[in-house]
């Protein structure tokens, strides 16, 4: 190709290039890395095509810079109705009475944002830090009381890993905790990638059916909690629609009601959380001199929760995009109508931003600067509640089970290839 070739013709000439599959496996002998391929593309083609699973294509984008671009240009929609939006190879699929504000844009995004902004602000999550020690220390009470370590080990992710965020997500929004068991199976169904589609659906409204008894029997008693105070302020003032309106009621945008917002929140409020906390204790576990150093210097956690959410980044297949104009990117021309999939673990891999970008660096001095949370306008609303979650939890560990250790080879942990969210279905210990 010639060096003065136009943009617009290296963009036509690339959509006849065979894509090859999108990467989704971690490499073998390391569950902590990116798919290698990753590696290769950002050095030879940042942006290039891929084939989904349905046989259709989209470009996927694996440089940091880029990553943000896109993420950071509202050009690039998150709606999933938008043409060319690359479902295939997606966990679920559109369904407009269920989805959330993630996946819409401005104005209706910002609006519905907006409705729950404050109560994940900085200081508003900091203030719950003293309840989340609190629960973390009962369950780890409840750990040194348990038998199991000596007969196989103790399932992190059950004893804690997905407890913490559970039962403090269920406190924010006024869930029952006692009904955990039932929307973590569920939400265990939604995020599979080997599901059938007519399970998942059954699951999608069971939960669907569950949230709507729970937000009704709250209209009389609203409570000081996420899901009382959008009754109170946003359901009762005509801003949100009432759930018995949702398929006779067109106003503008999508109708979405306070059973939506919970769905999104509750799934997102947990499983994110207590897959980090799963691989992140593994990783100090198998890093007794980071552990150490952690431990010796509890000052550096914070820092070290940021290099761990560079490091892992647990949403392996996305986020995705729908050009709705035609965009170049460095180079490249993505036109309306196009999908676009986002290699966030590539992006915090980038060597050009991120020295020695393969290693744990718990002492990083720019780990901050990770698109674990996303970019731009959808960037993770809770990820000041994750940030202090993940610190407590992981303080904690260190503190109490400073001889914590898998009870099982690396081999056998149940690592979740199978799933949206990357982690662990299981992580026995022993300590």
């Amino acid at each position: 190709m010639s060096p003065t070739t136009p943009m617009s013709e290296m963009s036509e000439m690339t959509m006849f290039t065979a894509p090859a599959p999108l990467p989704v496996e971690p490499p073998s002998g390391c569950p902590f890395d990116p798919p290698a391929a990753f590696a290769a593309l950002r050095t030879t083609q940042p942006i290039s095509k891929i084939s989904l699973p349905d046989g259709s294509w989209a470009w996927l984008v694996t440089r940091y810079a880029d990553i943000r671009t896109i993420l950071g240009d509202t050009r690039f929609s998150s709606d999933t109705t938008v043409h060319g939006y690359p479902l295939s190879g997606m966990t679920g699929g559109p369904s407009t009475r269920n989805r959330g504000f993630i996946r819409m844009d401005p104005p209706e995004h910002t609006r519905l944002r907006r409705m729950v902004t404050r109560e994940f602000m900085v200081k508003r999550v900091e203030a719950l830090r003293p309840e989340i020690q609190r629960i973390t220390e009962e369950l780890c009470d409840a750990m040194e009381r348990a038998e199991g370590r000596t007969q196989g080990g103790v399932d992190l992710v059950q004893a804690l890993a997905l407890p913490v965020p559970s039962l403090v997500i269920s406190l924010l929004l006024g869930v029952p905790y006692e009904d955990h068991d039932l929307f973590q199976g569920l939400t265990g169904t939604l995020l599979s990638r080997t599901v059938p589609d007519d399970e998942r659906e059954a699951a999608r409204a069971e939960l669907r059916d569950y949230l709507d008894r729970l937000v009704t029997a709250k209209e009389a008693d609203p409570g000081d909690d996420i899901l009382g105070r959008l009754i109170v302020e946003q359901q009762r003032t005509g801003e949100l629609t009432l759930p018995q309106a949702l398929n006779s009621v067109r106003a503008e945008g999508t109708p979405i009601d306070v059973a939506a917002f919970a769905a999104l929140l509750l799934i997102a409020g947990h499983e994110t959380t207590a897959n980090m906390i799963s691989l992140s204790a593994l990783t100090l576990m198998r890093d007794p001199a980071t552990a150490e150093k952690l431990r010796q210097e509890p000052a550096l956690i914070r820092g070290a929760v940021e290099e761990l959410l560079r490091f892992h980044s647990i949403i392996r297949n996305g986020p995705r995009r729908a050009a709705t104009a035609d965009v170049e990117v460095d180079g490249h021309l993505i036109r309306a109508g196009e999908g676009v999939v986002v290699a966030v673990p590539s992006g915090n891999r980038d060597e050009s931003v991120f020295a020695d970008a393969d290693r744990l660096d718990v002492c990083r001095p720019n780990a901050q600067h990770h698109v674990a949370f996303g970019y731009g306008i959808h960037q993770c609303l809770g990820q000041a509640l994750a940030r202090v979650e993940l610190q407590v939890v992981l303080g904690t560990l260190l503190r109490r089970f400073p001889a914590m250790r898998p009870a099982v080879p690396v081999e056998e942990i149940p690592f979740r290839t199978d799933m949206s969210i990357y982690g662990c279905h299981a992580l026995p210990v022993t300590w």
